[in-house]
């Protein structure tokens, strides 16, 4: 998938469980594919992730759940990758490279420090979502 001059990025379910719970940065970045200033990424595994976080971590009913799944399958380009990594111990991170990988992404958005540590895998960046932020047009003097 090749978007010309923009942004393709995969998200990592942190970002999304901050965005949708808590708002900031991580909801200004899914502001800017909602705008289509980037392109978000995400996967089967990535979405039932989310899911599972938004209802056991942070409570959200099942039909507020299923709103933010839904809205992120919207706007988000959707792969499934046809194969499985172990590079990192935490299974849910994986799933992530894979849906990178796949995707042919640019960037993967994380706070996660087992993702973060890698700095990039297979020539896609991982970056913090202030550093994402930055990498947009519109944001970048945020």
């Amino acid at each position: 998938m090749r978007l010309a001059g923009v942004l393709r990025a995969v998200l990592d379910t942190n970002v999304y469980v901050s965005a949708y719970g808590f708002g900031g940065r991580p909801a200004t970045l899914v502001r800017a594919a909602i705008t289509s200033e980037c392109a978000i990424v995400t996967s089967p595994a990535i979405l039932a992730e989310l899911a599972r976080v938004l209802t056991d971590k942070l409570e959200f009913d099942a039909e507020h759940t299923k709103s933010v799944v839904l809205q992120l399958a919207r706007i988000a380009y959707v792969v499934r990758p046809q194969f499985r990594l172990q590079v990192i111990a935490d299974e849910p991170d994986n799933r992530v490279l894979e849906c990178a990988v796949a995707a042919g992404a640019d960037t993967i958005v994380s706070g996660d420090r087992h993702l973060l540590s890698l700095g990039e895998y297979e020539g896609i960046r991982i970056l913090s979502v202030a550093k994402a932020l930055r990498a947009l047009p519109s944001t970048g003097t945020r």
